[in-house]
């Protein structure tokens, strides 16, 4: 038994968020079908993939419009990720599918949503947190914002924000049983993870100024170090007993030093803090504060990490087809999480069959 047990899911192919989306779907425990266009999927398979079954149609053609209203008949969630109207145009929007399931969730994944002057433009990741106001924070003082891979757009505030949509609205539609439609929009969902942010904002205790901040790498306490191997160690040790911790472990404590939120003085101690780490490597730092609690890490690459201790123990990350990948969370006592398991090709009917049979 899953969380989500019992859940069917008809995903319309796409790239990078939805994809993400949809995997959490099925890594809860949904019947997730992918509907690939003719030719196979948009790229090999990978990751973001897993839990699926696959099925090709060419929805330009009435016969593979009517075998996707079929899936819709009985299904509970249809996720697409057109630019708007192209779903309509093909005859499988909202309101086509309400005609077939008006208890169907309806989500759609857009970087700009659903209205708006920028619905109809292109854009990608970094489009749509430059207009949410999520990138121009990141990146050192006196240089220009730096670009977080795509995991605050894509993945983030697209992917996981249509997750939960999907989640809240079959949650609604127990009550209703009505379906609706989840405009799932990256520049909202970027956006929105800008929260605490504006709070800091509006709180005077975020001064401005890119890189000069608590938290965006101004304050010597929290960031960066390099090590004597060239790799880096990440400091976190906000509160006064973190912060002496972490002067025990650099051997500081008994130094005179500026006081710790003493902005003058954080040249000062950034200049002390970067000599020391300099003088070991990595490996070596961390065995120093594996003891000490000073919010101090090694900074792991996306290849290490697997290995760590902590997640070794945890089990954070897993191995699907050879591929290793993060393991799905979170984490239910009752009800686990399924195994993920690479995508498997199906059919219309053998899907309908094994629907109707689960019923």
């Amino acid at each position: 038994m899953t969380a989500l047990q019992g859940v069917r899911v008809v995903e319309l192919a796409g790239l990078a968020p939805g994809p993400f989306g949809c995997m959490i779907l099925a890594d809860l425990g949904a019947d997730v079908v992918r509907v690939d266009r003719p030719g196979g999927p948009l790229l090999p398979p990978g990751p973001l993939d897993r839990g699926r079954r696959t099925v090709a149609l060419d929805l330009k053609t009435p016969a593979g419009v009517a075998d996707l209203l079929r899936l819709v008949e009985r299904a509970d969630v249809l996720v697409e990720g057109y630019r708007p109207g192209v779903a309509e145009r093909l005859g499988i929007g909202p309101d086509d599918c309400e005609k077939v399931n008006p208890a169907l969730v309806y989500a759609r994944m857009t970087g700009w949503g659903q209205d708006g002057p920028l619905a109809a433009r292109a854009g990608h990741d970094i489009d749509y947190i430059a207009v949410a106001g999520a990138l121009e924070p990141l990146g050192r003082a006196g240089q220009r914002p730096h670009a977080p891979i795509n995991l605050l757009g894509d993945f983030a505030g697209g992917g996981l924000l249509l997750a939960v949509g999907v989640l809240a609205a079959l949650l609604e539609r127990s009550r209703s049983g009505r379906g609706q439609v989840v405009d799932a929009a990256m520049v909202d969902g970027s956006a929105l993870l800008t929260t605490f942010l504006h709070g800091m904002i509006a709180g005077s205790q975020w001064p401005g100024g890119r890189g000069g901040n608590l938290l965006d790498g101004g304050a010597p306490f929290y960031d960066t170090y390099e090590t004597a191997d060239g790799g880096f160690m990440a400091v976190g040790a906000l509160e006064p007993p973190f912060y002496q911790a972490l002067l025990d472990g650099l051997g500081l404590r008994d130094e005179p030093l500026p006081g710790q939120y003493d902005r003058a003085g954080w040249p000062e101690l950034r200049a002390r803090f970067t000599s020391r780490f300099a003088a070991r490597t990595r490996d070596e730092w961390t065995r120093v504060f594996a003891e000490l609690d000073a919010c101090v890490t090694p900074v792991l690459s996306p290849a290490e990490a697997p290995a760590h201790p902590h997640n070794r123990a945890r089990g954070t990350f897993v191995e699907v087809d050879g591929v290793t990948q993060p393991a799905p969370a979170p984490r239910f006592a009752r009800t686990p999480n399924r195994e993920p398991q690479p995508p498997t090709a199906a059919t219309v009917a053998g899907i309908l069959s094994s629907w109707q049979h689960s019923d």
